[in-house]
Formats: C-alpha cells, sequence, structure tokens
C-alpha cells in the first residue's frame, strides 16, 4: 500500500511533465510552421514579377504619368530611382535588408511611406470588420434559436438550414448595390460612399455581415446538435438543472471547435472586403493591396499582406488560447465527451432538397433548347410567353444562359469545394505543421490570389479556379484541426495505444470519421462563396471571360441594370440561393442504410419526462437540486465520460 500512495503523485507528475513537453514541443513547431509560411509567402511576393515577365518599370511609369510618352530613358531612369539594376531578386533582398531595421520603405506609383497608409487602412477595415462582425453575431444567434429549442426537448438532430444557406449565399456586392440603392439613394437615411463618420459604417457592415451571420449560425447550428447529442445533456436534464444553465454550458462545450474557423472569418473579412471597399470607396486594406498589386507597386504590396498575415496570426493564436480555456481541465485530463451517433433523418426531412433539387432541374432543363449567345431580342426585354425570363443587356436570352451556365457553375464550384475539403482534411490532420499555412493562407483574398495566379498563367477558368482553390481550403484546414484536438483528447480514443490500436488504424477508425461530417457540411456551406469569387474573378479578366454564362458572371454583367430589370440579378441571385440551400439541407441528413433501407427516425423526449411517464415519479435527483459538490459543474466543461 505504501508503495502504491507513493507511486501516484510520482505518476502525476510525470504526466504532467509529458504534458508541458509535449504543449512546448507543439508550441515551437507551430511558431516554425508561422515564421517559414510568412517568409516564403514574401518571397513570392518579391519575384512575382520575374514569374509574370512584365517589367517592373513599366507598370511603374503607367500607374505615375498614364498619359505620359514612354521612353527609354524615362524606364532607366525609373529602375534607378526604385534600384531595380538587380533585377527583381536583387531589389527583394535589398528590401529584406532594410525592413529587417523597420523600413519598409515607400511606394513606387505614389511615393508615400508604407506602413503608415497600410496601417491607416488597416485600421479602417478592422472597424468594418467590427461592426460585420456584430451583425453576423446577432443573426448567427437568431439563427441558432430552433437547435437549442431541439436540444432541451431532446432531440439532437440537425435542422435543414435552408435559412442559414439562403444568407450564405447573398453575393457580396449584390448585397452591397441594393443596400446602396434602397437607403442611400431612395430612403436617404446613410450616406451613398465615403468614409468621414460612423453612420458611413452601417450600410458596409450589412453587406458583409448578413452573409457572415447566415455561415456563422449554420456552424454552430451543426456543432450544438454535436453537443446536445452528449451524454452529459441528458444528465444534467435529470438531474434538475436550468434550461439556462443548460443552455451556457451547451454554448461553452461548443464555442471551442468553431473558434479556429471563426479566427479566419474575421480575417477574411478583413482581407477579403475588397468588393464592399470598392462600392462604397472606402480606404480600407483590401483595396490598398488590389491597388499595389495592379500596379505591380511591391513595397505597398509586401507591406499590405505583411499586415495581414500578423492579424491572422495573432487571431490564430487567440482562437487556440481561448479554446484551451474554454475546454479547461476536460482537454488536460483527456476526459472530454464524445457525441452519441445520429440517429436517421425522418422522411420529412428529404422534402426541402427534394423540393429545391425540383426547382433548379425544371430551370436547368427549360433553357437548354435555347440558345444561350444569340442577339435575337432587345436590350434589358421584359419577360413573356416567348421570353420567359426577358433579356439581358445584350439581348440574349436569360433563361438560356442561366440554363447552360449551370454545368461550369455547379461543376467547376463542386470540383474546386471538392479540392478545398481534401486539402482541409488532410492538413488540418497534423495542426501543429499546418499552422502557418492556414493563417496565412487565409489573409489573402481570393481576387489577390487570382491576379498572382493570372500573371504567372494568363486569365482564364483554369487559373482562376486554382487561385479560388489556392486559398479556400485554410478555414476547412482550421476546423478540421480544432475538432482533431477535441477528437484526440477523448477517453476512449486517448487509451487506444495502450491497447494496441496504432496511429493509422487510430486515425483512420476513430478521429477520421468524427470530423469528416462537421467539415464536410461546412464545405457544402462554401459552395456558393466558391461560385461568386470565381465569378468575381471573371468579373475583373481574370477568370471566366465573356460571353460565357456562369451564374456569377451573369449576375456581374446585370448588376449596372438591377432597377431596370430586376429579373438579370434575381435569377442567377436565386439559382445561387437554391444550389446553397440544395448542398446544406443534403449534407445535413442522417441517413442509416443498413438492411437496404433508409430507418426512419422517432422524436426522444427528454429523459425527465420519459422517468415521469413511465414511473409517475420524478427521479430524487430532480426533487433536490445537487449542490456545488453533489454536481458536474461546467467550470471543466461537461465532461461525463460516456
Amino acid at each position: 500500500m505504501a508503495l502504491t500512495t507513493q507511486a501516484v503523485p510520482a505518476l502525476g507528475r510525470t504526466q504532467r511533465r509529458a504534458s508541458l513537453s509535449t504543449g512546448s514541443r507543439a508550441a515551437i513547431i507551430s511558431t516554425i510552421s508561422r515564421v517559414a509560411t510568412i517568409i516564403g509567402v514574401i518571397f513570392l511576393l518579391g519575384i512575382l514579377p520575374l514569374l509574370s515577365g512584365r517589367d517592373i518599370a513599366v507598370s511603374v511609369f503607367r500607374t505615375r504619368y498614364s498619359e505620359g510618352e514612354m521612353t527609354p530613358e524615362a524606364l532607366e531612369a525609373i529602375r534607378q530611382e526604385l534600384g531595380l539594376e538587380a533585377g527583381p531578386i536583387g531589389a527583394f533582398f535589398a528590401w529584406v535588408s532594410k525592413a529587417i531595421q523597420g523600413d519598409f520603405g515607400v511606394s513606387w506609383t505614389t511615393r508615400e511611406p508604407v506602413m503608415p497608409v497600410m496601417i491607416e487602412a488597416l485600421g479602417n477595415s478592422l472597424m468594418i470588420m467590427l461592426a460585420a462582425l456584430v451583425v453576423g453575431v446577432v443573426l448567427g444567434g437568431l439563427l441558432t434559436i430552433p437547435t437549442f429549442r431541439r436540444g432541451l426537448a431532446g432531440r439532437s438532430d440537425r435542422t435543414g438550414g435552408g435559412l442559414a444557406a439562403a444568407f450564405t449565399a447573398l453575393p457580396e456586392f449584390l448585397l452591397a448595390s441594393v443596400l446602396l440603392v434602397v437607403f442611400a439613394v431612395w430612403l436617404g437615411w446613410f450616406p451613398p460612399f465615403g468614409w468621414r463618420g460612423p453612420e458611413y459604417v452601417v450600410l458596409p457592415a450589412l453587406a458583409m455581415g448578413l452573409p457572415t451571420g447566415g455561415f456563422l449560425g449554420r456552424l454552430l447550428s451543426d456543432a450544438l446538435a454535436n453537443t446536445f447529442s452528449e451524454r452529459w445533456v441528458a444528465t444534467w436534464q435529470v438531474a434538475g438543472f436550468s434550461k439556462p444553465r443548460i443552455i451556457l454550458a451547451a454554448i461553452r462545450r461548443t464555442l471551442p471547435g468553431v473558434t479556429a474557423p471563426m479566427s479566419l472569418i474575421l480575417v477574411g473579412i478583413t482581407a477579403g472586403a475588397v468588393v464592399i471597399e470598392q462600392v462604397y470607396a472606402i480606404p480600407g486594406i483590401g483595396r490598398a493591396t488590389l491597388a499595389a498589386a495592379q500596379s505591380q507597386d511591391l513595397p505597398m504590396l509586401q507591406g499590405g499582406v505583411i499586415l495581414l498575415m500578423l492579424l491572422a496570426v495573432v487571431l490564430g493564436i487567440g482562437a487556440t488560447l481561448v479554446r484551451r480555456v474554454l475546454l479547461g481541465p476536460a482537454l488536460r485530463s483527456n476526459s472530454l465527451p464524445a457525441a452519441v451517433p445520429k440517429t436517421p433523418s425522418s422522411k420529412w426531412a428529404l422534402v426541402l432538397p427534394a423540393v429545391v433539387l425540383a426547382i433548379l432541374v425544371v430551370l436547368i432543363l427549360s433553357g437548354l433548347p435555347r440558345d444561350p449567345f444569340a442577339l435575337d431580342y432587345t436590350r434589358l426585354q421584359a419577360p413573356s410567353w416567348e421570353l420567359p425570363l426577358g433579356a439581358d443587356a445584350s439581348g440574349r436570352d436569360v433563361l438560356a444562359r442561366i440554363s447552360h451556365g449551370a454545368l461550369s457553375t455547379i461543376g467547376v464550384g463542386a470540383v474546386v469545394a471538392a479540392v478545398c475539403l481534401g486539402l482541409g482534411l488532410l492538413i488540418g490532420l497534423f495542426p501543429n505543421l499546418g499552422a502557418g499555412p492556414i493563417e496565412v493562407t487565409n489573409a489573402a483574398p481570393p481576387i489577390l490570389a487570382g491576379l498572382i495566379v493570372a500573371s504567372v498563367m494568363g486569365p482564364s477558368s483554369l487559373g482562376a479556379a486554382i487561385a479560388v482553390a489556392a486559398v479556400s481550403w485554410a478555414p476547412l484546414a482550421a476546423h478540421t484541426a480544432a475538432l482533431v484536438a477535441e477528437v484526440k483528447a477523448q477517453p476512449h480514443v486517448k487509451i487506444a495505444p495502450v491497447l494496441g490500436v496504432g496511429p493509422v488504424r487510430m486515425l483512420l477508425r476513430y478521429v477520421l470519421p468524427s470530423v469528416i461530417g462537421p467539415v464536410f457540411r461546412h464545405a457544402c456551406l462554401r459552395l456558393p462563396g466558391i461560385a461568386l469569387a470565381l465569378a468575381a474573378l471573371g468579373f475583373l479578366g481574370l477568370g471566366p471571360q465573356p460571353p460565357q454564362s456562369d451564374w456569377g458572371l451573369v449576375l456581374a454583367e446585370g448588376l449596372p441594370y438591377v432597377e431596370r430589370a430586376p429579373l438579370v440579378v434575381l435569377v442567377p441571385a436565386g439559382a445561387l440561393v437554391l444550389l446553397s440551400i440544395f448542398a446544406v439541407s443534403l449534407s445535413s441528413l442522417s441517413i442509416d442504410l443498413r438492411g437496404g433501407r433508409a430507418r426512419v427516425s422517432r422524436r426522444r423526449k427528454p429523459l425527465r419526462n420519459i422517468t415521469e411517464l413511465r414511473t409517475g415519479l420524478i427521479p430524487t435527483a430532480a426533487r433536490t437540486k445537487p449542490d456545488a459538490s453533489q454536481a458536474v459543474e461546467p467550470d471543466s466543461t461537461p465532461a461525463t465520460t460516456p
């Protein structure tokens, strides 16, 4: 007995030392990953002119003197001024030597210091980001109310998510234009553009916050459904805990799994608000970075990207710390609860995806016999029996263009989403090594990536798909990494190596099946965003080109005529919304095909109600609320081992 008494503290000290050693090693690997990725991105930007084959002096001359005569002497003077005699690589290393000393140089086009301009632009973007976050959190919270009601009623099945998917699929540039016309032009409630006071923040915040809120609402609803399937919820209900306390504990249990993708969403809002900043003439960092990339102003481009990468790293580290604080002792003691397998969805859950699919099929099939390129009608012709959805600004049949553009829009978007899903799962399974690439990649907006790819490959549909895939996998990888950390902290997974389970089998048998479902639904949520990113690149001349009939391109072409011919914009936007609703609602189904047929689930009543119905008695624990010494407190994140 004495030996046992002495061995227990020694074992505890050994476990603590091993935990500290593992944590230190993970922190070192993550830091090296972040630093190496930042250096690699900065170097890539430095040699961008070499990759594109464009002369920097020509780009700078055209930006400075748009109507001046370009002579060899003028170009040589610019090269000498910018220190380009040694070529782009020599100029890059000269810039690095000064940047280490804190001198990031001056703009090649405006001759202004880089960092003061970019820091001011970042401050403007952060203000918009915070305002959009408030809108997104409020909308996301409202969208999670049905999930809370189901969970408190003893049901852990997921909602269809149609409303959240509709908000997610709303194109930001369409929202920005509609809000501008309605609230600034027609009603005159807010200023139309500029940046001179708090009232200028409202419309941009709504344009970015509504799609963000739909995305957050669906992401949180899916995570909450998993939380309510854990057995500690039923235990707390039987023990007589109040509904507000269970709700707070469920929120605390859910947030760690979504903090990583939420932090990347914040960076994405800040970096990807290029279109919003263009519409409302806001001097933000996304707009400034895009202008620097277009004019090959490398000091400005590098300064903007450095600030965005630092923001991504800070938010990524903050998300990790928040996750550890929320999980608390449950993470350190490897006692996180596991979710109970979902019951099959009822047949009624098939109604929404079936109806949406039927509408899409009818829309596509009805336009296939029509010619999408023929100029047979007048500009913006009104709908009629001969022309059901009217004509666009070039006199082409809108129905025909939507129908023929379905294959490229859905096909390319699905392929890019599948590639992003595969990369996200693969990189997210190694969270420490992938910390740097995940955070830094998410800081690059798709438009900036499209400019880089187009400068190397030229504008094309393939180049646009590569650019969007190159930056869209990061949120999926962050989500995977957060879920992997939680799964590995569950007791049955932690003990598997002791029982002889190898690392490969543990990964394939226990870890991957637990994370692939939520990450797959996350990828479905990003499908309309991917289609819109491809459209935005095409509209800028970096992707699909007219007269192609991609839905996003049709939407962008009809946007200037939204007041005269609303169907030119509403039809492609509605098609994107339907596509999003179909993908999200279908991925939310839980189907059990054992025995060759789908099994229908029944509603599960709360355990307390079941006890009352079967016995007519209320459990003793429910009659007398437990005190602090008898109940499982949420401080350790409900960690009842299943």
